[in-house]
């Protein structure tokens, strides 16, 4: 049985929508916020928790951050991540409907990942795996191990696509056949009729 492995952000997902409402709520430019939201970010989805992600966000800018803001951000940020794209929702639905086995594994924050789990897309996964949960995050082999024993299945039995080379290199890496996201028409080809 050949299973199919999703990445979420940008791949389920369409990119954050929110890094300008979360730059205005530390008082930072755009692009200087950008920058200290990815640096501390591994981390933070290797299980780091909210509060202590969101001060070193702060901290890069010069910004202190208190437990009601980084409440506060911890929101905007799981909301703006809550922006599914309709070609991969039917890419999902149609492989599920073919009993396809669907699993999700997804660089994410604990917080993060209990909001998804309620998202109706998730429905058609049989695993939602989540670095946060694990305290580990792609490309580290040992979240594709987790991977392969949460499901009960060899990782030559799994395709896995992420948007970023790295985690693709990872899985390869791991015994996965990882495949680079490049849209849902691409996703369909590689997996053939």
């Amino acid at each position: 049985m050949r299973w199919v492995v999703f990445d979420y952000g940008e791949v389920i997902s369409q990119p954050t929508g929110a890094l300008p409402e979360l730059a205005s709520l530390l008082g930072a430019p755009v692009e200087a916020f950008a920058a200290a939201y990815w640096e501390p970010r591994h981390d933070y989805d290797s299980g780091t928790p909210d509060l202590v992600y969101w001060r070193a966000v702060g901290a890069l800018l010069g910004v202190e951050v208190d437990e009601a803001l980084s409440a506060r951000l911890t929101d905007v940020d799981v909301r703006g991540w809550l922006r599914p794209d309709p070609s991969v929702l039917e890419l999902l639905a149609d492989l599920a409907s073919e009993g396809v086995p669907l699993a999700l594994l997804s660089n994410a924050s604990a917080t993060f990942a209990r909001v998804a789990e309620r998202e109706p897309w998730t429905r058609h996964f049989r695993h939602l795996v989540f670095s946060g949960d694990l305290g580990v995050a792609k490309p580290d082999p040992r979240i594709f191990a987790a991977l392969a024993e949460r499901i009960g299945a060899d990782p030559r039995d799994c395709v896995f696509f992420d948007d970023r080379q790295v985690n693709v290199d990872g899985a390869n890496a791991a015994g996965l056949t990882g495949v680079l996201w490049q849209g849902s028409s691409h996703a369909r080809s590689v997996l053939g009729p």
